[in-house]
């Protein structure tokens, strides 16, 4: 869920920053306006982290997975953002 809440948070910040209505924003996703309209109220419980990271990807940024050896004996997942 941490995830996801931060890949929202980030199709949010594109949303704005490129003046996207949720109509165009659904456009340029490949996802309806009511979808959008969930993922701006917090309900994305529908999306995938993989549909995010492809609505990422549409709107015009690059996602790294970096896969690294861990410092303790269980790793961990987190998201980082440039």
């Amino acid at each position: 869920l941490k995830i996801k809440t931060g890949l929202v948070i980030e199709i949010r910040k594109a949303m704005r920053n490129r003046g996207l209505t949720q109509q165009d924003a659904a456009k340029r996703m490949g996802i309806t306006q009511p979808k959008v309209s969930d993922m701006m109220r917090g309900d994305f419980t529908n999306l995938s982290e993989r549909k995010l990271m492809d609505c990422l990807n549409r709107l015009g940024y690059d996602i790294e997975i970096k896969v690294k050896p861990a410092t303790a004996s269980l790793g961990h997942l987190m998201l980082a953002i440039d």
